[in-house]
């Protein structure tokens, strides 16, 4: 049970309990390029949009996001999208452009308390964030949760899966739809994660001894590697869903 939700421009003094939140993330998913250039700006720039979810113990939960100019059609969202949200959020701050969307970028959960329905909580507090600030859409470049139990599934016909009840058959995403969220498309090229064999030796624990697509723990698709050439690199697919955002 939370107390309360913040945004940092209210408390930023929570900036470094925000960056220090435990993580169930592979390492090789903190190791993009695009995030080290701009992910730690998201306090200095965007504060109202960096959500913080308290109980009795601190910060228990958060969600990142980032507001960008939507056109109103699907097709303008990025193929490259967490990466293409990301540097277009900026991109637009520079250039004043006026919002009129906001783009997800993470939502993490102490390990503790995952699978307890906060997840949805923190859904549903970025929806009410993005009314309060007086825009109507609300999207993610969401990553399925399941996906890397199946690397070689195309994550177009992974995400085409549904249960009996027509939810989506990964948990993640049926969070996103059972709060009326619509899947709008893949962007297979969400985020690049580049590195020598040595970093991603480093990163995954395994040997990378030949080349070809390799399947990493947590990852969900296979990561290409070169041994001739000395890199391997990463490209992940997500998944764009948008949750519209009425006026209450």
């Amino acid at each position: 049970m939370i107390d309360a939700v913040v945004t940092l421009a209210e408390r930023p003094d929570l900036v470094e309990a925000m960056w220090t939140m435990p993580t169930t993330w592979p390492p090789f998913m903190l190791e993009d390029p695009v995030a080290e250039v701009w992910f730690d700006r998201l306090p200095e720039v965007f504060g109202e949009y960096q959500l913080l979810a308290l109980d009795g113990s601190g910060v228990v939960g958060k969600v990142n996001s980032v507001p960008f100019a939507w056109s109103g059609r699907d097709d303008d969202l990025p193929a490259r999208g967490w990466d293409g949200i990301l540097e277009r959020a900026f991109a637009e701050r520079e250039r004043d452009l006026p919002p009129t969307a906001v783009s997800l970028l993470e939502a993490r959960v102490v390990p503790e308390l995952r699978g307890g329905g906060l997840s949805a909580q923190l859904l549903a507090a970025a929806a009410a964030n993005t009314r309060r600030l007086g825009l109507r859409h609300l999207f993610g470049p969401v990553r399925p949760m399941a996906k890397s139990e199946e690397p070689r599934t195309p994550m177009a016909e992974y995400v085409a899966r549904v249960r009996d009840d027509g939810l989506p058959a990964d948990p993640w995403l049926r969070v996103h739809v059972r709060r009326g969220g619509r899947v709008v498309a893949v962007c297979p090229l969400s985020m690049t994660v580049p590195g020598t064999l040595a970093q991603w030796r480093a990163w995954s624990g395994l040997p990378l001894t030949e080349s070809g697509a390799v399947d990493v723990p947590g990852a969900l698709v296979p990561v290409h590697v070169s041994v001739e050439n000395d890199h391997a690199v990463y490209v992940e697919p997500n998944v764009w869903v948008h949750h519209p955002v009425p006026v209450t």
